[in-house]
């Protein structure tokens, strides 16, 4: 059975504003894919599909678990606001697809839902600001680099387009609004009018009429768009309105126009016109075609040059020529008339012409924590002058090279003697010194783990801690999973959170584990929470949301109370 994505814009998030065919999708969608706040605002939708939300920042990982969901049959409803085309999860949905050699004919099927926009909302409640040529520029510079987004500014204002700011300024991207408005204000005057909306149609709608030289004085953030007018954009009673142009050929206080109708595209009457006016025989060919009867596209073409004769040039329907011409080509090849091979439709692939960033973790081993200088010179000629290295706190050096060999990389580091494992979410396995060798016993399974499930994929990166005795000196308690061997065997402990305020060791969940039970054991848990855990769902909340995992139950965490004694001590 064939999946299926459905992409959904729902608007700015009232359900007014939701079209019809949005409301179905998500209504016969099996899951819903979004981050949090969108997922929020069309729960009134929602019924009893799976639900995967996740936070901002996170949209690769919505993308990927959303095909993931649809190849295996499912029906997948991937949410954003406003219009899903515009700065929304389209195009990165459809970039995975890529990604993988998706074709529509035989891979899931794709539905883009429309939705309405924030260039579109906020302008009906400011009033008709964009009722000329216009642009939306995001001024995130997350993933595009700030010199380019000034640049597409910088051309928005010499070209006096109407202009939207989506991602205006953020708590850490201040600078960004501010650099916008001196950049504009080369081109416009102070008072060119700007409207700001935040919320459009939610709880929390703000509308604000300002000036191109006073709009930071207000208050504008992620939820605000930035709409910018142009040259003739002007206020009145409160609404900000930007000519098309009627004026300058029409009289809009009167019905009767002083200008005929077969007039208007004289060249009297519109000198600025590219193509200076259209002679009066022009005019009457063009007539001539818009009265042609609909009918086949060779016939149309032909009535249209009998009638006009040698007013005007009909151009015939070409829209299949090079279909056409492909085919013939491959039938002459076939038969040896040409020379050459029958000719296929070539499939490009956009990232092959891209250059690859290999980046991966190194270092001497699973327990090993020393580097020789020989391993040193192997990582600083691979990492060349371009590469980069970094001291990371996780038991490996991260390297960073430019390269398309990346297997070549890893042979020439791997042949100095050091590991070399994938970075990103999948599994990392960081032990102690095993105090420089000294407690050996339980190195090979130490190494057992780490040759079968290092670099798994996993919906979040994960790391296990391994300790060769109950000191757990290096900290493996607080990892996602702890290993810690004790008198002969070994526990486990289950859902620690290293970082954070409300950081805990791991809870421990099984004592007196074999040796020859141990990695089966611990391959259960990782298998249970790669199938069942969602995008980046970090393993102590996966172990808190499901409840019980390999048979391991979750008990809440209670932080430690600090008690202030009396006398200070």
């Amino acid at each position: 059975m064939r999946g299926k994505l459905l992409i959904v814009g729902f608007g700015p998030g009232s359900f007014q504003h939701i079209t019809d065919r949005a409301r179905a999708a998500i209504q016969e969608a099996d899951v819903i894919i979004g981050y949090n706040t969108y997922v929020d605002l069309i729960r009134g939708l929602l019924t009893d599909q799976e639900i995967v939300r996740t936070g901002m920042t996170e949209e690769v990982s919505r993308a990927i678990e959303a095909v993931r969901q649809a190849e295996m049959g499912k029906k997948v409803a991937v949410i954003s606001s406003g219009d899903a085309g515009v700065y929304g999860m389209a195009g990165l949905v459809y970039e995975v697809l890529v990604q993988k050699g998706w074709r529509e004919a035989d891979g899931v099927e794709v539905e883009v839902i429309p939705g309405i926009s924030a260039i579109n909302s906020c302008a009906s409640l400011l009033g008709a600001p964009v009722m000329h040529d216009a642009c939306t520029i995001s001024l995130s510079d997350h993933l595009t680099p700030w010199e380019l987004i000034a640049r597409r500014v910088e051309a928005a204002g010499m070209g006096d387009f109407i202009v939207a700011l989506y991602n205006p300024r953020s708590g850490k991207r201040t600078r960004q609004i501010v650099e916008t408005q001196q950049i504009l204000l080369k081109y416009r005057s102070p008072d060119t009018p700007v409207g700001l909306v935040k919320s459009a149609y939610r709880d929390r709608q703000s509308v604000v009429l300002t000036t191109l030289g006073e709009m930071l004085d207000h208050d504008i953030g992620m939820l605000t768009t930035v709409i910018i007018g142009n040259s003739s954009t002007f206020v009145y009673d409160g609404k900000m309105i930007t000519p098309r142009g009627y004026q300058r050929k029409y009289t809009l206080d009167k019905a009767e126009q002083p200008i005929r109708a077969n007039e208007r595209l004289k060249e009297e009457h519109e000198p600025w016109a590219l193509h200076g006016g259209l002679s009066e025989r022009q005019m009457a060919a063009a007539q001539a075609v818009a009265e042609v009867p609909q009918s086949p596209a060779a016939e149309r073409n032909v009535e249209a040059e009998r009638t006009i004769g040698q007013g005007a040039m009909v151009q015939p329907d070409t829209s299949r020529a090079l279909d056409y011409a492909m085919q013939a080509v491959s039938m002459l090849a076939a038969r040896g008339v040409v020379e050459g091979e029958p000719m296929q439709q070539q499939v490009i692939n956009p990232y092959d012409a891209m250059p690859a960033i290999l980046e991966i973790a190194v270092s001497p081993g699973v327990g090993n924590k020393k580097l020789t200088p020989q391993q040193l010179a192997a990582m600083i000629e691979v990492a060349g002058a371009e590469g980069e290295i970094e001291y990371t706190p996780n038991h490996y050096v991260l390297l960073r090279v430019m390269t398309k060999e990346p297997q070549a990389i890893a042979a020439q580091l791997e042949r100095a003697g050091l590991l070399v494992q994938p970075i990103g979410d999948v599994v990392q396995v960081k032990a102690c010194d095993f105090c420089n060798g000294e407690k050996s016993q339980s190195i090979p399974q130490a190494d057992e783990i780490a040759e079968r499930f290092a670099g798994l994929a996993m919906p979040k990166e994960l790391k296990i801690g391994f300790a060769g005795c109950a000191m757990a000196c290096y900290g493996s308690v607080h990892e996602d999973i702890a290993v810690i061997y004790r008198r002969g065997k070994f526990d486990l402990f289950l859902g620690g959170k290293t970082i954070g305020r409300n950081a805990h060791a791991a809870q421990p969940v099984a004592e007196g584990i074999p040796a020859e039970e141990l990695v089966e054991e611990v391959a259960r848990v990782l298998s249970i929470y790669k199938e069942q855990g969602y995008p980046d769902e970090r393993f102590h909340k996966f172990f808190k949301r499901v409840g019980t995992v390999a048979g391991y139950q979750h008990n809440e965490h209670v932080p430690a109370v600090t008690v202030d004694t009396v006398c200070g001590d």
